[in-house]
Order: C-alpha cells, then sequence, then structure tokens
C-alpha cells in the first residue's frame, strides 16, 4: 500500500510539474524584468531597499547583516549612503536571490542582493566595514563568506572597526529604542 500511494504521489508532482511549470522552482534566484534584473526604487537604510518586482513595490532586507540605524549618527547615515553607492554603480538595478525562508515576521523580503556584475552587496557592506555580521537561520548560506569579509574590515579597520569603538551595535541600539 505504502509503495502505490509513493508512486501516485510522484505521478502527481510530475503531472503538476509538466502542466504548471511556473510553479516549480529550478533555483533560489528571481528571475523578473529584463535578464533577471530588478530595479531598486528606495534606499531605506544600510540593509533595507525597496525594489519594483512585477509592478510591484516591495521591501527587500538584505540577509546576513545588520547595519546601524539611521538615528545612530554618524554610522547609520554613512551606511545607507555607501548602499546607495553600491547601488548606484550597478545602476540601481539587482539580481536578488533567496535562501531558506523569504520572508521576514515584517513582510519583507529576505535576499542577497547582486550587482550587475555578480557582486554581492551584503558581503559588499561588511568588507567595507558599514554592517555587523547577523546570522538568523535557517539564512546562512554564506555564513562564511559574510563572517570572512566582517573579519577583513576589522583587520584593517574600515568603516565602523576604524578604531572609534562603537558605543552600542544597531541590535542593542533597536532594543533600548523601540521596544
Amino acid at each position: 500500500m505504502h509503495r502505490r500511494c509513493l508512486k501516485t504521489s510522484t505521478l502527481f508532482i510530475i503531472l503538476i510539474a509538466i502542466l504548471f511549470p511556473g510553479l516549480c522552482i529550478y533555483d533560489n534566484s528571481l528571475a523578473f524584468g529584463d535578464q533577471g534584473h530588478v530595479r531598486v526604487s528606495k534606499v531605506h537604510d544600510g540593509d533595507t531597499i525597496g525594489v519594483i518586482l512585477n509592478g510591484r513595490k516591495e521591501k527587500v532586507r538584505l540577509i546576513g547583516i545588520d547595519a546601524l540605524e539611521i538615528k545612530q549618527k554618524p554610522w547609520g547615515t554613512r551606511a545607507k549612503k555607501h548602499l546607495e553607492k553600491l547601488l548606484t554603480a550597478s545602476n540601481r538595478t539587482v539580481i536578488l536571490e533567496f535562501d531558506v525562508e523569504r520572508r521576514d515576521k515584517y513582510g519583507r523580503l529576505l535576499c542577497y542582493v547582486y550587482s550587475t556584475d555578480k557582486n554581492m552587496i551584503n558581503l559588499q557592506m561588511l568588507k567595507h566595514g558599514y554592517a555587523v555580521l547577523l546570522t538568523i537561520p535557517p539564512n546562512i548560506k554564506y555564513v562564511d563568506e559574510l563572517r570572512i569579509a566582517q573579519n577583513e574590515a576589522k583587520q584593517y579597520r574600515r568603516g565602523i572597526w576604524n578604531g572609534k569603538r562603537l558605543k552600542e551595535g544597531p541590535g542593542d541600539y533597536r532594543n533600548r529604542h523601540y521596544q
């Protein structure tokens, strides 16, 4: 009985895949717009952007990083400006890649964001010292690469690691001011 049920389930899945190929996920990248590129409409802060996806505005939270809040002067503003600079170099056009969880509790898309030349923006923000590593399982696909980028920023004293110790990390700031 169990084998018969398994065969029926497998045939059903194959039939769905043939009849509705758009429902099948071949990889975790979003292929929308021209050559899989998505237009950035707004930079909210150092780790959140707005994009136009299928004609709808969507907020995208960059996986694996946590930038200082805008009110954490001067680094919150600097992080936002650096993200804008990275996106401008990419003509405000990006490629989005999902990990395991696709949305956070606020409804934002959770993505690795790539420039048109395939550089991961999340990694660049860490490498240049404008964000700190934030690991939230199960979205840990590139955690090793992100950790190396942050360690490099610390080693070379880039951005927030320039020797003037941060008074408060972004998570601590949010806990103190937004709870």
